[in-house]
């Protein structure tokens, strides 16, 4: 019994020797794997990093893109901005252009506040900048043949104007021409009084002229011929005598026929007055006027008026 007891209490240390060994080796598998899990998870991060950098690259480099169609659409909207004045002052139709600007302006809204939709669009995007490019190039086509026809037109209106302002001139001097002949007319048709005498008539018919004295005046006679004249028309005519003395004022009698008629615009007196058809007979005229009074001494003028113009005067003395 002791030596079994012996054998067993020698045999008890070495009992757990093989539970040693499993032991250390889980533990190195365990070690392993978690190397292997570590090597595992640096490699996947470093991917991820690395992907995730060149994403972030593309991404930059996408919304650089953006920004620069972006840009390049402020840049042609204010390129069509300007296009749209010129054609309007060129007389041109810019309804198609200013359709095609608030498409641009809603666009450009568009991509700037919907930058994942742009980004997903960017292709889109260049297509449009382009095409708008595209239409402004044919814009500055239109232009320039607009200018073209503007300044054949001004050089058309300019030779037009030059052409007018000429023929203005021509019908100036025409119508200077025109006066000037109508005037000549009317100076060569004005009526003339010949062989003007001027007569004191006394209570028995006996006529005395030039110088008389008063007792002589019962009646004042002034007799004459209206000369021959192939431009004036036949017509009736109103011819005044203008008796004045000394004074300057005229001798009148509204009782014996005096009255008044315009002169120069202003009305004035005359002394005796006929109505007759001037028929270029070289007619004979005469009138009597009677004063009613006597003639103060001294010279008085007689003067022969027509048409506000004197066609003869002549004098006499009253002593």
């Amino acid at each position: 019994m002791s030596e079994e007891k012996n054998t067993q209490a020698t045999q008890k240390p070495g009992a757990g020797q093989p539970k040693k060994e499993g032991s250390g080796t889980n533990k190195t598998v365990i070690t392993v794997l978690i190397g292997v899990l570590f090597l595992i998870n640096l490699v996947l991060g470093y991917l991820w990093w690395q992907d995730n950098k060149e994403y972030q690259v593309r991404e930059s480099a996408m919304q650089s893109e953006i920004s620069a169609q972006v840009k390049k659409l402020d840049e042609l909207s204010v390129e069509l901005e300007e296009k749209i004045a010129t054609i309007e002052r060129l007389g041109g139709d810019v309804e198609e252009l200013k359709k095609v600007k608030a498409e641009l302006e809603a666009e450009k809204e568009k991509f700037k506040s919907q930058a994942n939709w742009a980004t997903s669009n960017l292709n889109r995007l260049k297509n449009k900048v382009e095409g708008y490019e595209e239409l402004l190039k044919k814009k500055d086509n239109e232009i320039t043949e607009l200018k073209a026809i503007n300044e054949a037109l001004y050089t058309e209106n300019t030779d037009l104007k030059t052409e007018k302002e000429n023929l203005s001139d021509s019908i100036g001097q025409l119508s200077q021409v025109q006066e000037q002949l109508q005037s000549k007319v009317e100076m060569a048709s004005r009526l003339k009084a010949e062989n003007i005498v001027v007569a004191a008539v006394n209570d028995r018919g006996k006529e005395r002229e030039g110088e008389f004295k008063n007792r002589h005046v019962e009646q004042l006679k002034v007799a004459f011929n209206l000369a021959k004249n192939d431009v004036a028309p036949i017509e009736g005519k109103d011819i005044f005598i203008r008796v004045i003395d000394g004074n300057g004022q005229v001798i009148f009698d509204v009782a014996k026929g005096s009255g008044t008629f315009m002169l120069n615009n202003k009305e004035e007196f005359y002394t005796s007055k006929q109505n007759i058809l001037f028929d270029n007979t070289r007619q004979q005229l005469s009138f009597l006027y009677t004063k009613g009074s006597e003639y103060e001494e001294g010279e008085y003028l007689v003067e022969i008026w027509c048409d506000d113009y004197i066609i003869g005067e002549e004098s006499f003395v009253v002593k």
